[in-house]
């Protein structure tokens, strides 16, 4: 056992409680972590015996336990038997009393978010299907790839075997036309036929066995690799001025056949080879001198859908954990040496996708009890990444320049906001200096009685030094709000325009990749409990990532967070995401889906729906 399986054993140990869970004549062995509530217990019972949490009655030593029920009250003992009581399936149906006041269409007006549907719908558990449900709303915050099987995705009338994409298509186009709760059944059933993983049953045979929602989006994405295409229609770039040089049109990775693709279906384009798929250069070199090769040790070119995050006793932040995905020592045969050695396998990435996927690798095999336990070790991951150090330094010059000038733009930006609320400030303080000076009576300062006075007072040296200045002061100009305004926003534009100039032989070269090294978060795939096949799956959408593919409208954008918990959708603060670095059985972060950082360009030199936000 690794020193890192120890370290997550030897913590697990002291604060779980291995005991024994009786329904219906079943028993199951389970470990409570008792610093957990009740809330997280619950959960494992439902993944144990599909009793969901509230249906189920569980009485430890007379008292019953409760979703805020601190275990370690409890006193449970190893080995102590634990009765549960329900019927597996979906939850009872609740009849309750309104608690609000029933409304009616003609009391709501246009401002009103029930009205508006603001509030984004939900996907219906099938019976342990969280981590499917969780896995497509996170898919969802992607304009492109909702955009691309809504309205421009051409199935193959004659195929009539079961896709994916066309499942998916009908997903989320219902979800563009209501808010209310969705049943991904027919994708669910697609799922299980083209992966009968997804269709284990559990171990008590009753209902299906939960399942791993990273080993869902790697079939998912990889499956919409090879089957979601769309016509290609490349786009040149806004036409250049005499000194500009020509125009071109971009080129990309997806230019590139897939394996068994035909010539012919080059005028089509894979979508998540297009946005969602890097590249690295892998180099391998053997740690002995006497067995490298020039032929061994030269740099190979491969495609990447996502990036590890490794986790260890010494990794406590995202970086870390990437940088440590980023090296590998391998066992391998030598040609040279004649006998197995070892290599350490280097990867550089030398293209960086619109659309960054990172999984936490949290789950690991314990070979003392034979299934997938949970490292709970605390890592944190910021909502801006930058990620241009692990690049190709071929890359990282092109980047670096780029990433620094949008970041000028961004300061000339927020000193225009800056100028702006300082300005509102101001003028309010003024009015509520005028309405006082009108409720009281009073003049305002340098006016009436005061003025008067002060104009028949003797003039004095002081006063004429203060003329003369005064005079002098006459020849100086000064700039009006409107004035000042226009030359902060001359400024601004003549950086975007720069900021194109410099952009603009990478966008050329490949418009669809990430040229600046940021990223920001959009959407995390979180798990809750102590193993891969139990537990709970949620998702969190950042708002305004939600694009709907039929009218064009995203969710307003105002720092807050979506929480997808099957068909339940809550708005959380931005505060929420920063707890899902793990440390427990709480939920954990488990897949983070960053988006690149949008160009702050001109709006003459924007050309494609989501080119910028």
């Amino acid at each position: 056992m690794s020193s890192m399986d120890v370290d997550s054993a030897a913590d697990a140990a002291k604060t779980t409680v291995p005991v024994v869970i009786r329904h219906q004549g079943k028993k199951y062995d389970v470990d409570v972590d008792i610093s957990e509530p009740g809330a997280i217990f619950k959960y494992q019972v439902f993944s144990l015996t599909g009793v969901q949490p509230e249906n189920q009655k569980i009485l430890i030593k007379g008292k019953q336990v409760k979703d805020d029920t601190e275990m370690s009250t409890l006193g449970l003992k190893p080995a102590q038997a634990i009765m549960v009581l329900g019927q597996p399936g979906a939850a009872p149906t609740r009849f309750e009393a309104p608690k609000e006041k029933p409304r009616f269409v003609e009391d709501f007006d246009s401002n009103d978010a029930a009205l508006q549907g603001d509030t984004p719908g939900g996907l219906t558990n099938l019976g342990n299907t969280c981590y499917l449900n969780a896995s497509l709303q996170a898919m969802r915050s992607i304009p492109e790839l909702q955009d691309s099987l809504v309205n421009r995705f051409q199935g193959d009338a004659t195929n009539t075997s079961p896709t994916l994409a066309r499942h998916l298509r009908e997903v989320y186009s219902r979800m563009s036309t209501s808010n209310a709760a969705y049943v991904p059944q027919f994708f669910l059933n697609t799922l299980r036929t083209l992966n009968p993983r997804f269709a284990e049953r559990s171990r008590t045979g009753q209902g299906y066995a939960q399942q791993d929602a990273e080993e869902a989006w790697t079939f998912i994405m990889d499956n919409l690799r090879r089957t979601l295409f769309v016509k290609n229609e490349p786009k040149a770039l806004p036409a250049a001025k005499e000194d500009e040089g020509t125009t071109s049109t971009a080129t990309t990775i997806e230019s590139v056949p897939e394996e068994g693709q035909s010539a012919a279906s080059s005028s089509s384009v894979s979508i998540v080879k297009r946005y969602l798929a890097g590249e690295v250069q892998k180099t391998l070199v053997c740690d002995e001198p006497e067995g490298r090769t020039e032929a061994e040790s030269a740099p190979t070119n491969e495609t990447f859908l996502s990036l590890p995050c490794h986790i260890s006793i010494s990794i406590n932040h995202l970086r870390d954990g990437l940088l440590a995905g980023l090296t590998e020592k391998i066992e391998k045969h030598s040609e040279v040496l004649g006998r197995d050695a070892t290599y350490t396998s280097t990867l550089k990435i030398s293209r960086l996708p619109k659309y960054l996927t990172v999984h936490f690798v949290r789950f690991y095999w314990k070979r003392d009890i034979q299934k997938k336990a949970k490292i709970m070790r605390k890592v944190t991951f910021p909502h801006e990444l930058d990620i241009s150090e692990m690049c190709t330094d071929e890359l990282r010059a092109k980047l670096v320049p780029v990433r620094e000038k949008v970041r000028d733009v961004r300061k000339e930006v927020e000193e225009i906001e800056r100028t702006n609320k300082k300005r509102k400030r101001r003028l309010s303080m003024e009015k509520k200096a005028e309405a006082a000076a009108a409720r009281f009576g009073s003049a305002p300062a340098g006016s009436g009685s005061s003025s008067a006075a002060a104009e028949t007072k003797p003039a004095s040296s002081d006063d004429k030094k203060d003329k003369k200045e005064g005079e002098d002061a006459e020849d100086v100009e000064y700039k009006t709000d409107a004035q000042i305004d226009e030359e902060k926003k001359a400024s601004l534009e003549k950086a975007k325009e720069e900021l194109y100039q410099l952009v603009r032989p990478r966008l050329e070269e490949d418009r669809y990749a990430n040229h600046t090294g940021l990223y920001e978060l959009r959407a995390v795939v979180t798990h809750q409990g102590a193993g891969a096949d139990s537990g709970h799956y949620t998702a969190f959408v950042k708002k305004g990532s939600i694009v709907n593919p039929k009218t064009g409208k995203k969710t307003e954008e105002d720092g807050n967070w979506w929480w997808f918990n099957d068909d339940t959708v809550t708005e959380v603060g931005s505060e929420r995401i920063d707890q899902l670095a793990g440390g427990g059985e709480s939920h954990s972060a488990l897949i983070l889906l960053y988006g690149s950082v949008p160009l702050p360009l001109p709006e003459s030199r924007v050309t494609e729906q989501f080119f910028t936000s």
